[in-house]
């Protein structure tokens, strides 16, 4: 049976996450941005909290970790890369390994670029990834300890998943990511479409995640790297795909 999950908004642009594992009944909380947020979707679901799986060490992921883990006792996942800077962890955890959770295998990819250890999660079962501040809505990572390359390598590896997979990403940044893919793609004609859902969205105060890996692919630059009408954008049509990604990224970041 998949997992069931509950989204909902903290602090000022960042998502939380409840999983829940309707058959094992326990339930993962996918980083912790704010603990009054995280509390309100515990008691609103009535999901007991079992663990947090921590993506990264930035303090807007693990600020509610201590605090969480002696209200409820709960366990607390994380990268092995920076065991060291996430509060209370637990286990440790990194690239290709698995463990189980909800019912099912979790598996753990490397997708370092934002910091140097930063991991995502991938419920194969339930087609679902937890994917941080590693890809977003039309968008990806800033990289603050890494370099575009170990970027590219994570999200090459995230892109080759099922194009089914249901994507929940850390921060509600999708309407200035549109407006930045439009200035590398603007002939994208979904992506045009998408554009103008999203501002209607966000227009509601209604949130644009979760996505689809298949609509990222169809329209979120930072994984269109190789596709012809972007290179010739950027007059980069013989270039190795690494480097248009980096160009791409080098864009977003004064834009």
């Amino acid at each position: 049976m998949p997992v069931q999950i509950e989204q909902f908004s903290c602090r000022y642009d960042n998502f939380g996450v409840l999983v829940h594992g309707p058959e094992t009944g326990d339930t993962a909380i996918i980083d912790a941005p704010e603990e009054g947020p995280i509390i309100a979707a515990i008691e609103r679901t009535g999901w007991n909290p079992t663990h947090i799986l921590t993506t990264h060490h930035h303090g807007d992921h693990v600020e509610a970790n201590t605090a969480l883990k002696a209200r409820y006792g709960l366990k607390i996942i994380g990268p092995s890369a920076e065991a060291d800077k996430i509060p209370g962890i637990d286990q440790t955890v990194s690239g290709g390994g698995s463990f189980q959770i909800c019912g099912e295998t979790v598996r753990v990819i490397d997708t370092p670029g934002h910091t140097a250890g930063h991991i995502v999660y991938h419920f194969a079962e339930s087609g679902v990834l937890f994917a941080g501040d590693t890809l977003f809505a039309l968008g990806c990572g800033r990289l603050f300890e890494g370099r575009a390359g170990d970027m590219f390598s994570g999200l090459s590896a995230l892109r080759d998943l099922p194009d089914e997979t249901i994507v929940y990403c850390g921060h509600e940044y999708t309407k200035a990511n549109a407006e930045f893919a439009l200035s590398v793609d603007p002939n994208n004609e979904r992506l045009r479409q998408r554009a103008k859902e999203i501002v209607e969205l966000r227009g509601q105060d209604k949130p644009t995640l979760p996505t689809t890996l298949a609509a990222e692919k169809a329209t979120n630059p930072f994984l269109r790297w190789d596709h012809p009408a972007i290179r010739a954008h950027l007059a980069m049509e013989s270039a190795a795909d690494v480097s248009v990604f980096a160009e791409i990224r080098k864009r977003k970041d004064s834009f």
